[in-house]
This record gives C-alpha cells, structure tokens and sequence, in this order.
C-alpha cells in the first residue's frame, strides 16, 4: 500500500445493511468473507483512499431490548420502514457489547479477509471506536465496575432515565451533557487509570484490524468536557488528558494508523492538538445548510494545518441525507465545494442515488427507493475529475473574488484552486439562488505571456483565455443559481 494520501476520500458503508442487500441481490448468503468481487471492483471503481465498514463489531442483546420498549425509538423505526418487525432491530453499534466482529457478520475472518480485499484494491479499511459508552452487557460491567461512572440506588429512584442497575450495582447511563442520557448503554471514567489502560489496549488491538478508527462522540473524553460533565463522581482528574495518552501510544506502534474523531462544540481544534488526524467539520456543513457564501469563505479562512485536519461532509449516517438537506442543485453545489476542499473527504454509501430515507442505524435493512440516475451520473464525473493527484497530495489556496460597484454578486461565488504533480486546477461555486458573476484571481504569476485552456470535466466545456487577462484583471465568471466549473489549466 502507497502512503495516506494528504487529502484522503473516505466512503462510508453501513456493514450489516450493505451485506443484507447483496445476500438479496446474489441470492444466497454473503457475510464480510464472502463479498462477490465484483462487489469491492464496484467500490473501488469509485475512487476512494478508505472504506470505513460502519458497525461491525458485536452488538447488544440487552441493548436490543431496551430499544424495543422505547416508543421514541419505534416511532423513528416505522418512519424509516413502514413494514418494520421486531426483528429488524440488530441493535446500535454504538451499544458495544464487545470488540469482537459480530459473527453474524463474518467475525473476524470475515473482517480480515474484506481488509485484504481492500488492500487488493488500493483501499484502507476504517472502523468505529465508541470511547464513552459500553452496552449493560459488555464483560467489563461484570469485570471491572470500577471503569464506569458508578451512582447509589437512590440515584435509580430519582433518575431511573439517567441510572441502571446491572448486576447488582448501580451505573450512570451514558450521555452527551447537552442532552438526556441514552438508555442502553453504560458510561465508562475518561479519569479511571483502569479504563485508560483498557481503551488502550482495545485500540491497539482493533489497530492490528484496520487503518484507522473513527472515534464516536471524541470531545465528550476531554478532561474540561468530562470533568464538567460528571463533576465528583468522576474522581480525580489525571493529569494527561485521556487522547493525548491513548493516541501516541497507538502510534507508537502502528505510526500510519489514523485517527478521526466525531466532533462539535468548535472543539476541533483541541482534538487535533491532542493527537488527531482529522475532526468532523459539522461547523462548515451547518453553514453549507443554513447559511450563504461569506459564511462558508469565512470557515475557509482558517490556518492550512487545521483546514487539512478536518472531516468535510455533507451526508454521514447521523445526518439527514444529501438529498434532503440539500436538494436539487444546491446539492451539487455542495457536493463540488466538499470534494474540492482540503482535509478529509467523507461520502456516505446511497449519497450518490440521491436516497432520502436516513436510516436509524438499529436496523438491518431499509426501503426501497428509486435511483436519481442524474445526480448518479454527476457524482460519477465529479468523482473521476477529483481523482488527480493535485486533489489528494497538492496544495490548496482560497481565491479573491471581485465585482463592480453596480454588481455586488461576486458575494455568491466561492473560489479556490489546487496545484501539484503539475497540476492546476480552479474551483468556482455560485453558491446562491441568483445568477452571479466575479472575477477571480488567481495566485499563479506564470500564467502571463500565453493563452490557456481552462477545461471542465463536470460540464464538458472548454474555454480559451489570456494568462495576462486572468491575472491583471481575473478570471471573468458567469454563472446561475448553484452552478459551477472545475477548470483544469491547462497549457493553450
């Protein structure tokens, strides 16, 4: 295998359901050791660095339970599938019962031999680490009560939503301080020398299983975060904050080993400071959502280092999908900006059919829904144009902009380019519902003194223009709501 890319493509699948669909589809049973091949050429014909195999490893009887006599979580289940039965319900695999690859699925065999199948293929494997939180069954409640955050019993008379009891003991349910806490799962000491010790180890060992880890809910572990959170029934505080151990440690062993952490808050920073290789971007995608060009050209303002440290999305599992966050051509518009940017790319498996149905991720199919074989087709061109290597190794600037005193639409149009491996490249968004137009300038001097193809894959076009014109007065663009180039520069 090559080195990481820079600027790696992640493609998320989610395990159990994308195994159901090709049992179906093949008609006979397939777990993780028994993938078709052409199902992985199929993935891999996307282009992508890394596959990250969404929940595989072994899920919770007891958290299954919980969730069925949850009327919150069976209305989301009959949202998402009409016909929904008992036994659709898997379970989370964020209720971790153990870090073992559920058999169901292939167990470890099964896993390993998918990784070679990867590997084959040019492609990494990622997997979950959920560092919070263990299902009530998780052999470490039995075994070790002193990694959890422990209650009395008075504690499950007064707040039976917030503790349990298992075992004769009482455990403080796991929880985000911003919400209520979740019901199936146990809440492990981010403080406790014993849990370290333990969470260090499981990660060492899923690092012999995998290229990385994408770390659930990674801020709630921070020192000031958990401390806050769980004040005295967390103990004392150690004096190394819990990634900032566990990471190097991890690294020392597997050094191309990678870290992603599920982050918010504006807490990214931090996460990278402490170790990781890159963090969730949830701030660019609720600006992307909710917001216009400034405030996405603000976000992009940011220094290179932490710009290449971030996860951009614009679906993920715990997000409504593209199609429906972003319908139509802003979704393109979308889709251009997060390809084309710095750090890393995540895609999510049905992203490019335009699915809409966000499936809780408990159950082990989904429904049927029609293909956007357009917005397939577009997916397809952008990712072939953004397999470059100028894309994944190359360096990234952020373009000026500029309009005219009567023409202030150059506000709409976000601008950046890439150059590497000789290789140059513009991205131009109109990232509004009006028609806009800007001049661009671009950072390279050496375009002056000869003419230029400027060549656009996603729209078939080509466009001749003068080095000296581009650079005195800017790259003249034109364009209507939420469209855009990819102009490759090529030489006229």
């Amino acid at each position: 295998m090559k080195a990481w890319p820079k600027h790696p493509v992640i493609y998320e699948i989610n395990t159990w359901v994308w195994l159901g669909e090709l049992e179906r589809r093949h008609g006979r049973p397939v777990n993780l050791g028994s993938v078709p091949a052409e199902e992985w050429e199929a993935v891999a014909l996307l282009g992508v660095d890394a596959v990250w195999l969404m929940g595989v490893w072994e899920r919770s009887p007891a958290g299954i339970t919980i969730s069925l006599r949850n009327k919150g979580l069976l209305a989301d289940f009959a949202r998402a599938l009409p016909d929904f039965k008992p036994a659709d319900n898997v379970g989370s695999p964020y209720c971790v019962r153990g870090y073992q690859v559920d058999e169901r699925l292939g167990g470890p065999s099964g896993l390993a031999a998918a990784r070679r199948a990867l590997a084959e293929r040019g492609m990494r494997l990622i997997l979950d680490f959920v560092p919070n939180h263990v299902a009530p069954d998780h052999p470490w409640v039995r075994e070790h009560p002193g990694y959890f955050v422990r209650g009395e019993a008075s504690d499950v008379e007064n707040d039976p939503a917030s503790f349990m009891e298992v075992q004769g003991g009482v455990f403080a349910c796991g929880r985000d301080p911003f919400f209520p806490a979740w019901p199936d799962v146990l809440q492990l000491n981010a403080f406790d020398p014993g849990l370290r010790k333990a969470a260090r180890e499981t990660v060492l060992d899923i690092a012999g299983q995998c290229d990385g880890v994408r770390c659930d809910m990674a801020m709630l572990m921070l020192g000031d975060v958990f401390g806050r959170t769980w004040g005295q029934r967390a103990g004392a505080r150690p004096d190394e904050d819990y990634w900032r151990a566990l990471i190097p440690a991890v690294k020392a062993e597997w050094p191309e080993f990678r870290f992603l952490a599920e982050a918010y808050w504006d807490l990214e920073w931090e996460l990278q400071q402490q170790g990781f290789d890159a963090c969730y971007d949830k701030r660019l995608y609720d600006r992307m959502e909710h917001e216009g060009a400034e405030s996405v050209r603000g976000h992009l303002l940011a220094d290179a280092a932490y710009q290449e440290g971030m996860v951009r999305f614009i679906e993920n599992h715990d997000e409504p999908r593209a199609a429906e966050a972003f319908p139509g051509d802003r979704g393109r518009a979308a889709a251009v900006a997060i390809m084309t940017l710095p750090g890393f790319r995540l895609l999510h498996e049905g992203q490019f059919e335009g699915r809409r149905t966000r499936l809780p991720v408990f159950l082990a199919r989904r429904p049927e829904e029609p293909a956007d074989q357009g917005l397939a087709d577009f997916y397809g061109r952008l990712l072939r144009a953004t397999s470059r290597d100028a894309f994944r190794n190359g360096s990234w600037r952020l373009c000026e902009g500029s309009g005219w005193p009567d023409n202030r639409s150059c506000r709409n149009i976000l601008a950046w380019c890439w150059d590497g491996d000789g290789q140059r490249f513009v991205t131009v968004v109109n990232f509004s519902s009006e028609r806009s137009q800007a001049r661009i300038h671009l950072p390279w001097e050496n375009l002056r003194g000869r003419r230029w193809r400027l060549n656009d894959p996603l729209a078939g076009e080509s466009f001749d223009r003068s080095g000296d014109e581009m650079l005195e007065g800017g790259l003249f663009v034109d364009l209507g709501p939420w469209r855009f180039h990819l102009f490759e520069v090529a030489a006229g």
